[in-house]
């Protein structure tokens, strides 16, 4: 892909600069922290310091003496109004096939906390430092009880339980793939290479912390919350229907700005509930923002499972079976998100690859650590590192070049669509192609002289690659069509209404793009507005890697109408046949002909039923949904290079390559830097992101920036990102979603690398995250003979 450049043409597949900068990069943003309504009053959590704890007390007294206080709620207050608890996950089933425990979880706990971070109560003040003061002097008596942290420990015997009805720990089981083919392939294969690994706990860090502000109004019964939120159909349909219980035309959600989510905003919090009900309860509105160390402990955190892969290979070096067995750590409770990481996306672990017979299954594990839910890639990473992982362990073991076990692996494009061993079924790609254009812009055949050339100057040098395939923009039962709404105002303007939201990412541009292309308008007579479930009646919102494919679909869609509709009224103007009216460049014309009339010229006659076709009511308006046939896969190569100094262990990323498909691109320069964000958060973890907690008392150990590294620009390359662009059928834009993409393959391919860079120590496998003192230990073990890079 080449450098960006502005386009002269707004249209789709331009390199357009973002319309929604001007705006934020003048502080003009509107975040849901901006959000200041008359009387609003502010809220303080209270939260548990304890992982696991009896709740004997809560004594209020002390702070609601403090200056500024307006009320100290408690869950003995919540469950006397009648407030439901948060949503679960109904679905799920233990190994024997019945239902998992579906734990009940209160927006303030009464009995038991089950967290470091678990709220207690709320206290309302009239300004955000007196609540945070009269916060601290809230007294709970609480009876510390055992904690459980991790997921390795979790189903041991002697394990204390995080919840009584579930004594084993286990929160769900769940499988895919042909049990029996797998073990039969594995006990007929020439070679099984099998590889326990580790994916650490991360934290989502966006840039803006969570913040909400509740309103409700007596005269209307309404409840609106303004959060920042990926789907806000989905939470209002959510807090009416089991929070609330009221009808979903009694709750408005909106969502302005969003400073990132990557999955964290992506449902119901109980801090949610707390504003809605705090300002029913006192008549007034009510605003909560995190803090950051609140953050680290409430925030759902990312990934943590604990895997083993078993990879089998005939004599010829093709796969025959694979089999994945995963531990996922959900958490103190089973939220709608909990499981979707652990079962939704490891289809994904089939990789690019011909593997016959695959089974997966999946344990989630309940600990007494923050829940889980999705995190940028939510599954995918895990998946790909599952299989990428295990091919470079297994070319390693064979003697052969991991590069070519993949070539003689690769499903060929001929063969699509082609059914994978697990679950999915592919479209559209052309990986051999993609593998191919990555090495040569790596130039990879000079992979061994650099590493001849690093070893003189005391460096190991090590390449890295990965070949990742994710489940994109999917027809999801359980989350709403996708819903846009397009008006042409009656001076020629266009309001665009989607249902998709953003966090950030550019799609007000990228929707600009689509509408003004078809119609002729300049983006300058266009507004995009989104986040507000009153101004439609559905809509999915953000995720994954949908917003696009799904979305810019139904906007495409909703202006193909809005085209139909301008070509009956331009025929009535211009006396001709609707189907000899055409648009181009913002005027209808009579085919074949220079009788013409512009856009704005249709939408005036649009608003005056004099000038309308018969039987036309008057307006310029149009809505359309679209709900995917199927899911789409984008796909890409991933190739790392690092250099690690033996002496302290640093490693240091010399050069990253990506060449993604990812359908037709509606703006290049915007995938570049969807691209761009997602590699870094997954160099980040492989580096030296991880939520770590004290493996006795479940307390958090990294609950700060002081202690949770995130990449800084110093820490990366600039990357080489090239396209390779295999349209699919599965929607009209042909685009296959790309806001995970980056995130997917970097993972592996950090860890191939470094590993490759300690392979001729004798280091077969270490495990992230990659710090200076993991990789420095693993040096020192293999230089004195001891085994390196257990873990």
């Amino acid at each position: 892909m080449e450098e960006p450049v502005v386009a002269e043409r707004f249209a789709v597949g331009q390199s357009v600069r973002r319309v929604e900068d001007p705006r934020l990069l003048r502080g003009l943003g509107r975040y849901s922290d901006d959000v200041t309504l008359p009387r609003q009053a502010y809220a303080a959590v209270v939260r548990s310091p304890h992982a696991y704890a009896g709740v004997r007390a809560i004594d209020a007294s002390g702070a609601l003496k403090a200056p500024g206080v307006v009320a100290v709620l408690t869950g003995a207050d919540l469950a006397a109004d009648g407030i439901g608890n948060l949503p679960t996950d109904p679905t799920r089933k233990r190994r024997d096939g019945s239902p998992a425990f579906a734990t009940p979880r209160a927006a303030l706990a009464r009995d038991r906390v089950r967290h470091v971070g678990d709220p207690v109560a709320l206290v309302v003040a009239e300004t955000r430092e007196e609540a945070a003061d009269a916060a601290e002097l809230v007294a709970v008596d609480y009876e510390p009880l055992p904690a459980l942290a991790g997921a390795a420990d979790a189903t041991r015997p002697g394990t204390p339980a995080v919840w009584d009805e579930s004594p084993d720990n286990v929160a769900f089981v769940w499988e895919a793939g042909n049990a029996d083919a797998v073990a039969h392939a594995l006990e007929g294969a020439a070679h099984v290479t099998r590889l326990d690994f580790v994916v650490t706990r991360v934290a989502a860090a966006p840039l803006e912390p969570r913040a909400a502000v509740g309103e409700y109004d007596r005269r209307t019964g309404r409840y609106t919350l303004h959060t920042g939120v990926q789907m806000p159909h989905g939470v209002r349909n959510l807090l009416a229907e089991q929070v609330f219980r009221v009808p979903q035309t009694q709750v408005r959600v909106v969502s302005g700005d969003v400073g990132g989510s990557f999955g964290m905003r992506n449902g119901v919090y109980p801090e949610l509930v707390l504003v809605l009900w705090a300002a029913k309860r006192l008549g007034r509105p009510v605003k909560w923002t995190s803090d950051r160390r609140e953050g680290f402990v409430s925030d759902e955190h990312g990934r943590d499972n604990v895997s083993t892969v078993e990879l089998g290979l005939d004599a010829a070096g093709r796969f025959v079976g694979l089999r994945v067995a995963i531990t996922l750590n959900v958490g103190a409770y089973l939220t709608p998100r909990s499981a979707g990481s652990g079962t939704n996306n490891v289809g994904g672990v089939a990789g690019v690859y011909t593997t016959p017979a695959i089974h997966v299954r999946t344990t989630g594990v309940f600990t007494n650590m923050t829940p889980t839910g999705p995190y940028r890639g939510a599954g995918r990473p895990e998946a790909t590192y599952a299989i990428e992982r295990v091919i470079d362990v297994a070319a390693r073991e064979l003697g052969v070049d991991p590069i070519e076990l993949r070539r003689k692996n690769l499903i060929p494009a001929s063969a699509m669509p082609f059914k994978t061993g697990l679950v999915f079924t592919y479209d559209s790609g052309d990986f051999a192609r993609g593998l191919e254009l990555a090495l040569a812009r790596a130039e990879r055949d000079g992979f061994e002289a650099r590493r001849a050339e690093a070893r003189g100057r005391g460096r190991l040098r090590g390449l890295g690659v990965a070949y990742p395939i994710e489940v994109a923009g999917g027809p999801y039962t359980a989350v709403n069509p996708d819903t846009a709404m397009l008006r042409v105002n009656p001076d020629g303007s266009v309001t665009l209404f989607a249902g998709s939201t953003s966090m950030g990412q550019g799609n007000e541009t990228a929707f600009a793009q689509i509408v003004c292309e078809r119609l002729g308008v300049p983006p300058g007579r266009m507004q995009v507005a989104w986040g507000d479930s009153d101004a439609l009646g559905a809509g999915r919102g953000n995720g994954g890697s949908g917003a696009l494919t799904v979305g810019g679909s139904a906007v495409l869609r909703v202006t193909d109408r809005i085209v139909d509709r301008g070509r009956r009224i331009a025929a009535q103007l211009l006396e001709a046949a609707p189907d000899d009216v055409v648009l181009r460049d913002g005027r209808f014309l009579v085919a074949g002909t220079d009788r013409g009339v512009t856009l704005a010229a249709v939408a005036r006659a649009a608003y005056q039923p004099r000038r309308l076709p018969a039987g036309m009511e008057p307006g310029f308006t149009e809505t359309a949904a679209f709900t995917p046939p199927a899911v789409t896969f984008p796909n890409g190569c991933h190739v790392c290079e690092v250099e690690i100094d033996e002496e302290t262990g640093r490693v240091h990323i010399v050069r990253y390559v990506v060449v993604d498909d990812v359908g037709r691109m509606v703006n290049p320069m915007l995938v570049k830097g969807q691209i761009h964000g997602g590699v870094v958060q997954g160099l980040g973890q492989a580096l030296f992101e991880q939520l770590a907690y004290d493996a006795d008392t479940a307390q958090l150990l990294t609950g700060s920036f002081m202690d949770y590294p995130i990449p800084r620009a110093d820490d990366v390359p600039l990357f080489e990102v090239g396209a390779h662009e295999v349209p699919t059928r599965v929607n009209p834009l042909g685009a296959k979603g790309v806001g995970e993409a980056g995130t997917v393959g970097a993972l592996p391919a950090l860890v191939n690398a470094v590993n490759d860079a300690l392979a001729p120590l004798g280091v077969r496998h270490l495990d992230m995250p990659l710090t200076s003192a993991r990789v420095w230990r693993a040096v020192q073990d293999a230089r004195g003979g001891a085994p390196g890079g257990s873990g």
